[in-house]
């Protein structure tokens, strides 16, 4: 297997997170791995290590700064209290801080998240010229949605087929509004599946088939852009 090493990193204005890199010397393209709502839990920090297995310097930012929800109610919780413009500069400086390292290759910087974080992956498109792709899993769109006429390089989304977090209007705009401003994008809906879909702890939500397609379809897209 390939050797992958990792550390607890700082950035910017006081942004922490978890750093994940592929082993040798060469330089390496950088993806960058927003949260869901329970925060940087062992889920988030296992994307970020198989992005690394992929050849892949792959940084999760912890936007609860060390805390972590157990309980949905919890969650829900710390992200109504979690303040989104501090987290968008977070983002901004995680994508600074992958910009400027010596070991960064390629062209630009990807972006992925899940719930919370596919729609502050978004985000991030929009306000940092650094990302270069963008691949969010079931996010609600950037306000204003216009905002998408910043980004710079394609985007790739996944949705669940029943998912009341981010739903057929959700998606539905988003095309409208990429399709709008010029915007590369695709749009892929899986039958059957529940929002969640690619989270292999939650049981209730997780589907392999569904996962393993988009996991093939996001390094598709970095590899072909990064």
């Amino acid at each position: 297997m390939t050797e992958i090493t990792t550390e607890n990193v700082t950035f910017g204005d006081g942004g922490t997170g978890f750093l994940a890199s592929p082993g040798g010397s060469g330089p390496s393209p950088a993806v960058i791995v927003i949260q869901e709502w329970w925060g940087l839990d062992a889920h988030i920090k296992d994307v970020a290590q198989r992005f690394a297995l992929e050849g892949f310097i792959a940084l999760a930012p912890d936007l609860y700064h060390g805390k972590v929800a157990d309980e949905p109610s919890e969650a829900q919780k710390m992200m109504m209290a979690l303040d989104m413009n501090r987290a968008a500069r977070e983002l901004i400086g995680a994508a600074e801080y992958l910009a400027s390292r010596p070991g960064l290759g390629g062209r630009g910087i990807g972006a992925t998240g899940f719930c919370m974080g596919g729609g502050l992956a978004l985000t991030l498109a929009c306000d940092n010229a650094h990302v270069k792709a963008v691949a969010p899993f079931y996010g609600v769109n950037p306000s204003p949605i216009d905002k998408v006429a910043n980004i710079t390089g394609p985007v790739r989304a996944f949705y669940a087929e029943h998912d009341q977090f981010a739903g057929q209007s959700v998606r539905e705009r988003l095309a409208e509004a990429l399709t709008k401003h010029g915007k590369r994008h695709e749009i892929h809906v899986y039958p059957g599946t529940q929002h969640a879909f690619f989270n292999d702890t939650r049981a209730d939500a997780y589907d392999k088939g569904a996962a393993t397609d988009a996991w093939g379809r996001v390094l598709a897209l970095f590899r072909e852009n990064l």
